[in-house]
């Protein structure tokens, strides 16, 4: 069975996962953390749908529209660029140009004034960086088999789904000690026109570029096409539709997982999105205790990550993802059964435990079933099948909460069974799915039907 190239260091040693490549790999993940916790979940997006931009509910409906037009561009984007830089062999040029542009879109938002007429302006900013993040991380993920070789792969994306949230935990820190709730009276932490806040852009754009930037020097470029082929646009379109067809003919289990961890995906990422709702709403936290809630869950995520890719290459990809999907389930009728914030803690963390193995256990059994040069292509299926369905565990949450609102005082804990019902789908959808074999990457040949 051939294997797909892996980093000179990590040929070295089969079994050594902590190598230069590795790490600098890793550092994309923990800059991107500033992206996606400081600016589009806890502080930034809070800013931009405050009062301070009008009326709260308008704002939240024009940011919300906003995000939903770029989830769709992703879902129609996304597959062609994979396939577009497999096909070039320039995977690492478009994660760094795609890097770049995500920075200079975040740091844009320092002219998003309080005022209602920069509204527009900040949520389009954000969208376009959502777009634009989503691009990059198709190739990030390509790169996975890399840097990794089939005894490590999970082991090494559990290390960088661990390194992304320990940066999430510091970035928050930083911003939350010196620009939001500043520890000490400096310039920076005016808030006059909303100064704090919108250097919060500058750092978190200074932060993603400092930390994305080494793994475009120590992970070497894919290998072009010896034929010296190219798609343009409409030819991407049609030859990513014959292979779509392809694959559903011939590998049906590819298939099946995209479709099944499409589903479970959109119930944990809702876990995160709805966690600090359900706190502050059903358990009563105040902001400051969210926030800290938020940065103890990251911590519990990391660890889980980490433990999960050192199960993932001992037992496989699929026993992690279903350990931690029903962990998931348990754990989420613990936090509806909670009568108070004590129990919400415990069951919330033990949600926090289990959504990292699963997150990163999901990229690596992704990442087992690539075809050689197809990473890109089937990474940026991973992205349009999770957009596809993203509405998914909002509706339920919603739907739940609308159901019970009749009949009980506190509905909104009843939306945490509609979270729970996208994760038992999902699980349900994965049981049939043949997971890869452990130690070993898929052979470009080989087939699952």
């Amino acid at each position: 069975m051939s294997e797909i190239p892996v980093a000179s260091d990590a040929s070295a040693d089969h079994r050594k996962i902590i190598t230069k490549p590795v790490m600098a790999w890793a550092a994309w993940d923990w800059g991107s953390a500033a992206i996606n916790a400081v600016m589009t979940t806890f502080v930034f997006t809070v800013y931009l749908t405050s009062d301070l931009f009008g009326n709260k509910d308008a704002n939240s409906v024009v940011l919300g529209n906003a995000l939903a037009i770029a989830g769709l561009a992703i879902a129609l984007l996304a597959p062609i660029t994979g396939l577009r830089s497999d096909a070039g062999g320039r995977r690492r040029f478009w994660l760094g140009v795609n890097t770049v542009i995500v920075a200079g879109l975040t740091a844009a938002c320092f002219f998003v004034f309080p005022e209602p007429r920069f509204l527009i302006l900040g949520v389009s900013l954000i969208a376009l960086a959502s777009v634009f993040s989503e691009f990059a991380t198709v190739n990030y993920n390509a790169m996975l088999p890399q840097i990794s070789t089939p005894a490590t792969i999970g082991k090494v994306s559990g290390f960088g789904w661990g390194m992304g949230y320990l940066g999430g935990i510091l970035a928050l820190a930083i911003v939350l000690f010196t620009l939001v709730t500043p520890l000490f009276d400096w310039a920076g932490a005016s808030e006059t026109n909303a100064l704090n806040l919108r250097l919060v852009a500058v750092f978190s754009a200074l932060w993603f570029l400092g930390f994305g930037l080494p793994v475009l020097f120590a992970v070497p470029e894919i290998p072009g096409p010896s034929s010296g082929a190219r798609f343009s646009i409409l030819q991407s379109y049609a030859e990513l539709w014959r292979r779509v067809v392809a694959l559903a003919r011939t590998d049906r289990h590819t298939v099946f997982f995209l479709l099944a961890s499409a589903v479970f995906r959109d119930g944990l990422a809702a876990v995160f999105t709805f966690g600090g709702i359900i706190a502050a709403g059903t358990f009563g936290f105040p902001l400051q205790q969210v926030i800290i809630f938020a940065i103890a869950g990251n911590v519990v995520a990391e660890l889980g990550a980490m433990l999960g890719g050192l199960l993932d290459d001992k037992i496989g990809p699929k026993r992690v993802i279903i350990g931690s999907l029903i962990g998931l389930l348990i754990a989420g009728m613990g936090v509806f059964l909670s009568p108070d914030a004590s129990g919400f803690w415990l069951f919330g963390l033990m949600l926090c435990l289990f959504v990292g193995p699963a997150q990163s256990s999901s990229r690596a059994f992704l990442a087992r079933l690539a075809p050689q040069g197809q990473e890109g292509e089937l990474f940026g299926l991973y992205a349009t099948t999770g957009r596809a369905v993203s509405f998914l565990a909002p509706a339920l949450f919603a739907a739940a909460i609308a159901l019970a609102a009749p009949h009980v005082a506190e509905a909104q804990r009843y939306g945490i069974l509609g979270i729970l019902v996208v994760l038992l789908l999902g699980l349900l959808l994965l049981i049939p799915v043949r997971g890869p074999r452990v130690g070993a990457h898929r052979n470009p040949s080989q087939n699952n039907a």
